[in-house]
């Protein structure tokens, strides 16, 4: 019992806390998705990267001018750049632009699929002032080859890991998994496994149907999956383990698991602390956001991002931006607030993920 009254002690807090940020919407997570390009073609790819071949559209200069009037306008030192693709280690000026943008003062890290990683590039990366890196690896062997479709991906990712851990200078050092049909059965073996490779932190994620994935729809989890999931995190949190274990920042998870397995209360933040430039230089929100015209806000080559951050956004800073009916009526909606943008339907102007439904996916 009062375990239960600290918890909605905290989260009474956490939903003030919550009002002010948006109030406030201070930039504080940045992503660049530097490249479109990519050596892969995952089955649930949100930007359905790999099906083609871009010319980079974004300059060095440009982005490098981007992240000048960004330091300038804001406090860079509280500011993080996740760099996502795309597989950014395609795009050749990677670590020469994130060089200079840890020289303005921001922090910053990566997203990979660890195919490209070598001691050299590891090395490059250090001095480049990377402090975090996330390598993807969506199972033990065939089963993340397969997700991948690439043959010998699950060797290289692992190597990366290995190359990571021995330089030893990042903090997160993690994998990322998305949890599907064919690796849910496989969490324990996967943290055995993945623990021993040297990773601090394990993060796992739940396919959502967006991207590539309305496509592989049959690798979705369903509720009890889910759940499974989710159990097994809480489980593994409970018992202070050595690799920390986290549920990523995807959908309110009702009572019994939200504080239990990430280190907050759901928020979607996306346009009220998250930003992003993309790949051709638009300014817009979580990447996995749909990139409908009407939800981009600007794009670098011809708009100060600070400014537009200052003075746009507003349909992301809207509380009832992901509201129906429904969602309205919920003994949830305050804590939930339409959950997710990301996975916001704008058709049916619905959620299409919703843990407190019977089935996971609203029809």
């Amino acid at each position: 019992m009062l375990k239960k009254i600290l918890k909605l002690g905290r989260q009474k807090l956490w939903l003030s806390h919550r009002e002010y940020l948006r109030e406030k919407h201070e930039l504080k997570y940045l992503f660049w998705e530097c490249t479109l390009n990519c050596n892969f073609k995952c089955k649930h790819c949100g930007s359905r990267a790999g099906e083609n071949v871009f010319k980079e559209v974004v300059s060095t200069e440009e982005i490098k001018s981007a992240f000048l009037d960004i330091a300038t306008a804001f406090d860079a030192n509280k500011i993080t750049i996740a760099i996502t693709g795309g597989e950014p280690l395609l795009r050749k000026d990677l670590l020469k632009v994130m060089k200079y943008a840890s020289s303005l003062g921001f922090r910053w890290g990566m997203v990979s699929n660890g195919s490209l990683i070598t001691e050299k590039v590891v090395e490059k990366a250090k001095s480049a002032g990377m402090g975090t890196v996330d390598i993807s690896i969506d199972g033990i062997g065939e089963i993340h080859d397969e997700f991948r479709n690439t043959k010998g991906s699950y060797k290289k990712a692992t190597n990366a890991i290995k190359l990571f851990a021995k330089a030893d200078f990042l903090n997160p050092l993690r994998i990322t998994t998305t949890v599907h049909h064919k690796n849910i059965d496989t969490l324990d073996e996967m943290y055995e496994t993945f623990s021993k490779l040297g990773i601090t932190d394990w993060r796992l994620l739940n396919v959502d149907p967006i991207g590539r994935t309305i496509c592989n729809n049959d690798i979705l989890l369903n509720k009890k999956q889910f759940t499974k999931l989710l159990a097994f995190m809480k489980k593994k949190r409970s018992e202070n383990s050595k690799v920390k274990v986290t549920f990523g920042c995807a959908h309110f998870l009702g009572d019994e698991f939200e504080d239990e397995v990430r280190n907050h209360f759901f928020y979607c933040g996306t346009g009220i602390n998250i930003g992003s430039i993309l790949h051709n230089g638009d300014i817009f929100v979580c990447p996995n956001v749909p990139r409908n015209k009407h939800l981009i806000q600007g794009n670098i080559k011809k708009d100060s991002f600070s400014e537009i951050w200052n003075n746009k956004f507003k349909v992301y800073r809207d509380k009832d931006r992901t509201t129906c009916g429904k969602c309205k009526k919920c003994d949830f909606w305050e804590e939930c607030l339409g959950g997710s943008f990301h996975a916001w339907d704008f058709e049916k102007k619905q959620p299409k993920v919703c843990f407190m439904e019977k089935d996971l996916y609203l029809k």
